[in-house]
């Protein structure tokens, strides 16, 4: 794969993902691209890190990976997020399983 969209990066020993998220939604879904991020309504609210956990359980669920293999990077206290995950695969397969219906 040439390039690479925005919000994925290829890591040290993993590959980062760059989320703007909105928390306090109905219900959690990826809604498209926001400021080179991906955009992701969680229905979790922005307290006690619970937003943070939502996003991370969405995201291992997604990618089918264990919630162990990815960690918050950045953005603990932000709408702006990183996630670092450990994915065996290559871009292309991360970003299928990333797509509606992907998996």
């Amino acid at each position: 794969m040439a390039d690479l969209p925005s919000y994925l990066r290829r890591g040290r020993a993993a590959w980062e993902l760059d989320f703007s998220v909105i928390p306090n939604a109905k219900r959690t879904e990826l809604i498209g691209l926001h400021d080179g991020a991906l955009r992701l309504r969680l229905q979790a609210p922005p307290v006690d890190g619970k937003a943070n956990e939502a996003l991370l359980r969405w995201l291992a669920e997604r990618l089918e990976l264990p919630r162990s293999r990815l960690e918050l990077l950045r953005g603990q206290t932000s709408r702006r997020k990183t996630v670092v995950v450990q994915f065996d695969g290559d871009a292309q397969a991360l970003l299928e399983r990333l797509q509606p219906g992907g998996g």
